[in-house]
């Protein structure tokens, strides 16, 4: 596995609809490469995962690349996007993963 500028989608549905047009405030989870999760919140979620990559998004994933969406939830603020990050941030491991795992099916 090549470090940087990696990203994996689980569909090209997903793909398309992680870099379409902002359209509201997005919640994420990346999975880095040392396996760890990162929850954030954008409304340009193709901006936010080059920042990443590039080492210039969030102090937490800086040297933590290559990364792999999990999950995305789109919300029509911010303040609703903020509160639902809190709340995701604070569940365990293993609720954040099967939070990914329902999403798509």
């Amino acid at each position: 596995m090549t470090a940087g500028m990696w990203f994996s989608f689980r569909s090209s549905k997903e793909l398309k609809s992680a870099v379409s047009k902002p359209t509201g405030w997005v919640v994420y989870i990346l999975e880095c490469a040392d396996q760890s999760l990162y929850t954030g919140i954008t409304n340009n979620i193709d901006h936010r995962i080059n920042e990443h990559e590039n080492g210039t998004g969030a102090k937490y994933t800086r040297g933590r690349a290559p990364f792999k969406l999990l999950y995305t939830e789109t919300h029509s603020s911010r303040s609703k996007a903020s509160k639902r990050e809190i709340e995701i941030k604070s569940f365990d491991r293993k609720t954040k993963l099967q939070l990914a795992s329902s999403h798509y099916r």
